[in-house]
C-alpha cells in the first residue's frame, strides 16, 4: 500500500472541511500535507484523522497545517433538535461549557434554552 493510500481518509476530509491552499507530495515514501484550515477545530479533525490512520508518532507523514481564523475555535451551524449544552459537548466533551457559547453569542442569543436551526455560532477557543 502505497502511504498516499494509506492516508487517504485524511486527503478526504481535508477536501470536505475545503482547506485551502492545498498541496500534497509523495517523497522517499514520506507524505507531505500543507495547507490552510479555516478554523483550530478543522485543524484538530485533521490531525484526528492523521494519528487514527498512521498512530501517535507516525513517521511517513508530514503535515504543514496552518489555521485561516485563530481568533475562535470554529462556527458552528445549529441543526434541528441540538442545544447549547450538547454543542458543547460535542466541541469541549463538557456540555457544562455551555456558557462559554452563550456568552460569546449574546449578540444573536437573548436566552441560552433558545437557539434556532441555522444559527450560526461562534465557539470560543477552550
Amino acid at each position: 500500500m502505497s502511504v498516499k493510500a494509506k492516508y487517504q481518509g485524511v486527503l478526504n476530509l481535508g477536501e470536505q472541511l475545503g482547506i485551502k491552499d492545498g498541496n500534497v507530495t509523495e517523497e522517499g515514501g514520506v507524505l507531505k500535507i500543507k495547507g490552510v484550515a479555516n478554523t483550530p477545530y478543522e485543524k484538530d479533525l485533521l490531525w484526528d484523522k492523521i494519528k487514527e490512520l498512521g498512530g501517535e508518532s507516525a513517521s511517513d507523514i508530514k503535515a504543514n497545517i496552518s489555521v485561516a481564523d485563530d481568533s475562535i475555535y470554529h462556527r458552528h451551524t445549529v441543526s434541528s433538535g441540538e442545544s447549547l449544552s450538547k454543542i458543547a459537548k460535542h466541541y469541549y466533551g463538557d456540555a457544562m461549557k455551555y456558557k462559554q457559547i452563550f456568552a460569546a453569542n449574546t449578540n444573536i442569543l437573548k436566552n441560552p434554552d433558545v437557539i434556532h436551526p441555522d444559527q450560526v455560532l461562534v465557539i470560543p477557543n477552550p
